[in-house]
């Protein structure tokens, strides 16, 4: 079986649980770079241009360096495995991710997205506003989301059964509110809300939506209804592990009109994978050369790096060094950054839990879905593997979530730092046993990932100003930190506008 990640410990089941294993995520190495002990050096090497990351950001900017023709470019990754929370695994089942698992089809001004795409043949055609029009085999397969509540499933995530009239006026005033932000243009004809963000508007009447949650820009708008606050609660906690009370109300915003190209369009569908992203990342390692289990410890503003691989320390002197990690690793590593503030990060449990076979549905309603969700969990439920190649029936993998919404970010990482896999699955296995009584009897196996510093988070006043991205001497950067927002979309355009900057100063 090919895992996602080294595996740290396989642990035998106990009473009840499955024997499960839990996935190294690159934390034991990634102290070395916490602790900033840097080590002596004799052992030295040149390259054109390293790239400090393997995750989206820094494989991005690796094929956009291939694609302007420039050579000798090396990747140096913390983990065994490259795609940071992009990556994914697989058995002779199915693949499966280890973290994001989808992309929003890119509108017509999205071209380098749409370009990966077509690289992987995943793009057919083009609409005549020049909207790329994705492979229907990877547009996400119906039905694509349900919710579990009140002891059945319900197709789709705001809840129309049982809405009262109060319930169906508001539903319409909210996507009436979100309709004005989709076909809102500044004088430059800049969306509001763009993906990727750096094509949109940073107008003032944007920018003062940063300053208050988006529960309170509900609540002025006296938009109270329980369905839809969950649905906004829940959108955070999706995409940025926050509730509407702790989200800037531009994030929140972001989440709904960023995916709408026009008023009363559908939001753009969802292009997944059944390993997510994972798919992605492969098509850009693709040529690259990676050198992984390496930490760097140090960046001077030179290009002069020191890093601790497998067979030890080494030093690089390169031209041009691109450091695609997070900010809170960055400001450790690049010397004139360090003790820099870093922002906010959100922690995570993802498991994959494995089945023989699929358990009885509770209570029934809607069918299987691609993102099967709790009402009243603090998961997120889980997304199904299978679902998008159309196995309905027989063993397949579930990919369960479980974000840190509201607990103090360090107080969680060393509660994950100490956890054990039995108390992890257990929690896994009551949870899934809201829909699904009998799930124990079906599971083979369980992978449990800790994410200790899993994304950036878009809290209250940490969206404008955006983050500076001007290269200091011989260092460029690039990541989704930079956006503010922990997509994949975010983070591909950071890696190729690095890309360039390098490919400029070359020439």
């Amino acid at each position: 079986m090919l895992l996602g990640a080294a595996a740290a410990c396989r642990v035998k089941g106990r009473a009840g649980l499955p024997p499960g294993t839990l996935v190294d995520t690159g934390m034991a190495r990634g102290h070395r770079v916490r602790d900033g002990q840097v080590p002596a050096v004799t052992a030295w090497r040149q390259a054109r241009v390293v790239i400090v990351g393997g995750g989206v950001a820094g494989l991005g900017a690796a094929w956009e360096l291939r694609r302007r023709g420039v050579q000798d470019v090396l990747v140096l990754e913390l983990d065994d495995v490259v795609g940071g929370t992009a990556r994914g695994g697989a058995t002779s089942v199915t693949p499966y991710p280890w973290g994001a698992h989808y992309v929003v089809a890119p509108q017509s001004g999205d071209e380098e997205l749409a370009v990966l795409l077509d690289s992987m043949g995943a793009i057919e055609g083009h609409a005549a506003d020049g909207t790329p029009i994705v492979d229907e085999a990877l547009r996400c397969r119906e039905p694509e989301e349900r919710v579990w509540h009140l002891g059945r499933w319900w197709e789709g995530l705001y809840l129309e059964a049982g809405a009262s009239a109060s319930d169906r006026s508001q539903w319409t005033a909210f996507r009436q509110e979100i309709d004005a932000w989709a076909g809102w243009r500044d004088p430059q004809g800049r969306r509001a809300f763009a993906i990727p963000r750096r094509t949109g508007s940073d107008f003032a009447e944007l920018r003062v939506l940063d300053q208050l949650s988006f529960a309170e820009w509900l609540d002025q708008r006296r938009l109270t209804s329980p369905r839809l606050r969950w649905l906004c609660d829940y959108a955070c906690r999706d995409d940025y592990a926050l509730t509407a009370a702790t989200t800037s109300a531009w994030a929140g915003l972001f989440y709904f009109a960023a995916r709408q190209k026009a008023p009363g369009a559908a939001a753009q569908t969802v292009v997944t994978w059944p390993d997510g992203n994972h798919a992605l990342v492969a098509a850009l390692a693709d040529g690259a050369t990676i050198e992984k289990g390496t930490s760097v410890v140090d960046i001077a503003d030179d290009g002069t790096l020191i890093a601790i691989g497998p067979s030890g320390p080494f030093g690089i002197r390169a031209e041009r060094v691109i450091v695609a990690t997070p900010t809170f690793v960055a400001n450790r590593v690049i010397r004139s950054r360090r003790g820099m503030p870093y922002g906010d990060y959100g922690a995570w449990v993802v498991a994959n839990v494995h089945l023989r076979s699929r358990p009885i549905e509770r209570g029934r309603g809607a069918p299987p879905a691609w993102d099967n969700v709790f009402h009243d969990s603090p998961s997120l439920g889980y997304v199904c593997a299978t679902h998008q190649r159309g196995r309905d029936r027989g063993p397949t993998v579930w990919t369960w979530y479980y974000p840190f919404t509201d607990e103090d970010p360090k107080h969680v990482r060393e509660k994950l730092a100490g956890a054990g896999y039995a108390e992890w699955a257990e929690t896994i296995l009551v949870d899934l046993e809201r829909a699904h009584p009998d799930v124990r009897e079906h599971v083979d196996h369980i992978e449990v990932a800790f994410w200790g510093h899993g994304m950036i988070r878009p809290r209250v006043g940490s969206m404008w100003p955006p983050r500076a991205t001007s290269p200091t001497g011989a260092i460029h950067v690039a990541h989704t930190d930079l956006s503010g927002l922990a997509l994949f979309e975010e983070a591909f355009d950071h890696g190729l506008r690095a890309a360039r900057e390098v490919a400029a100063v070359l020439a």
